[in-house]
């Protein structure tokens, strides 16, 4: 007798926000496709050519973004207001919409990953009984009192890391209670769904309690007692561009045989639509260290600034990385995996949200230097650059860091810790 095959096990990933948030959900999808299980990927229209290019099934969620508008991305560029503007006035108020769009489009999903800005992702498995993971792709989600993060909206609390729990967790319970209101359209979604009432979006609920995947390397956080039990960390999943090449390929190794360790500018996925004077900054930087440069992301076609610099559109992190000098960067958490992997002392520039925690982290380990964005002149850039380049201990735990983060499972791991969840 035949037996009936076997229904090929539908996976769903659920993101908002860069591509930083993106390309995990890219890079599992196509190692959960290569091990027999279908892939659809739910996330705002702007991304459904990245989704469907690779063969996965997309489907659209709202609010309906582009997260390079800069209209965006400037609305939320204030480091202490960022947070709320974007919570507040860009995702919770569509809410409802996303709800409706996810529940919609998990039907016939066996599991679902999902991120942590997708707050009707929890109400949405617990309306269906769905199995699910969350995506954490930054320490600093975590609000562990034992590793207490730098929080771009308080950074008072840094001074607290040295203090012991007690004092961190008041702390996080004044920001709970000043924060409480912020939530209010996910209680009353809640209560219309029939689903639980007691909640709390920012600091649990964004935990799933089947599975909890920490998608970045140790060498920036240690697994913390208070974390959840269900966490595991798996290291950087890395989204490997199938195909990709340098963009205008000739110019730049044309470039990289006349400089073939330049400084490295770049704004990663979103900050790069609302740049400031990063670049002319970086330029005027580069020219006092009399250093061969490339910006990443600062004209929309090749551009040779002077014989040693070069501009360009875009370049695969992956591909240019390795070939740098330093690299400075914002510190989101997608650009801060590939300087890491690429073992190269960096110098951050932080924009917002995660990435001033991820600075901090990488300085505590002796690869990195940071100054605040209000605070990047030529002057500062220049020395600090100096400093990365010239002192050795930076090179060596760069190159350090570049070593664990190989060794770590990352994909493999995270897609076993997903197949294991499957009824």
């Amino acid at each position: 007798m035949r037996h009936a095959e076997t229904r090929q096990k539908l996976i769903a990933l659920v993101t908002l926000g860069s591509l930083g948030d993106l390309h995990p959900c890219l890079a599992l999808g196509a190692r959960l496709q290569q091990q027999g299980c279908r892939i659809r990927i739910v996330t705002t229209e702007f991304y459904r050519s990245r989704v469907e290019q690779p063969g996965f099934e997309f489907r659209a969620l709202r609010p309906d973004l582009d997260p390079t508008s800069a209209t965006l991305i400037g609305s939320c560029d204030d480091l202490k207001k960022g947070p709320e503007i974007l919570f507040r006035q860009v995702i919770l108020p569509h809410l409802q919409d996303t709800y409706i769009d996810l529940v919609r489009a998990l039907e016939g999903v066996d599991c679902m990953l999902a991120g942590e800005l997708v707050y009707a992702a929890p109400l949405a498995a617990e309306k269906l009984g769905l199995r699910w993971a969350s995506m954490i792709l930054s320490p600093c989600s975590f609000f562990s009192e034992d590793d207490p993060p730098v929080l771009v909206n308080a950074p008072w609390m840094r001074s607290l890391r040295k203090a012991g729990r007690l004092p961190y967790r008041t702390a996080m319970t004044l920001v709970r209670m000043a924060t409480r209101h912020w939530w209010n359209p996910v209680r009353l979604l809640r209560m219309q769904e029939g689903l639980r009432q007691d909640c709390d979006p920012l600091l649990k609920d964004k935990f799933s309690p089947h599975r909890v995947l920490a998608l970045f390397s140790s060498w920036l956080a240690e697994p913390q007692r208070d974390w959840p039990a269900q966490t595991i960390q798996t290291g950087f999943v890395f989204h490997e561009e199938q195909g990709a090449v340098l963009d205008s390929s000739l110019e730049v190794e044309r470039f990289l045989q006349l400089h073939p360790r330049p400084l490295v500018f770049t704004l990663g996925s979103t900050a790069v639509g609302y740049p400031g004077a990063f670049f002319p900054t970086s330029i005027e930087a580069s020219k006092r260290l009399h250093a061969a440069a490339l910006l990443i992301g600062a004209t929309r076609r090749p551009e040779w600034v002077s014989p040693s610099i070069l501009s360009v559109p875009y370049l695969p992190y992956a591909q240019i990385f390795p070939r740098a000098s330093v690299i400075v960067h914002q510190g989101g958490s997608g650009t801060t995996g590939q300087a890491l992997r690429a073992g190269r002392p960096m110098l951050f520039v932080p924009w917002g949200w995660d990435q001033p925690d991820n600075a901090q982290r990488a300085v505590r380990r002796g690869s990195a230097l940071t100054i605040p964005k209000d605070r990047y002149n030529a002057r500062l850039a220049a020395d600090a650059m100096e400093q990365l380049r010239s002192e050795a201990g930076f090179a060596q735990q760069a190159a350090a860091a570049a070593r664990q983060v190989e060794q770590e499972p990352g994909l493999a791991a995270a897609s076993a810790a997903v197949l294991e969840m499957l009824p």
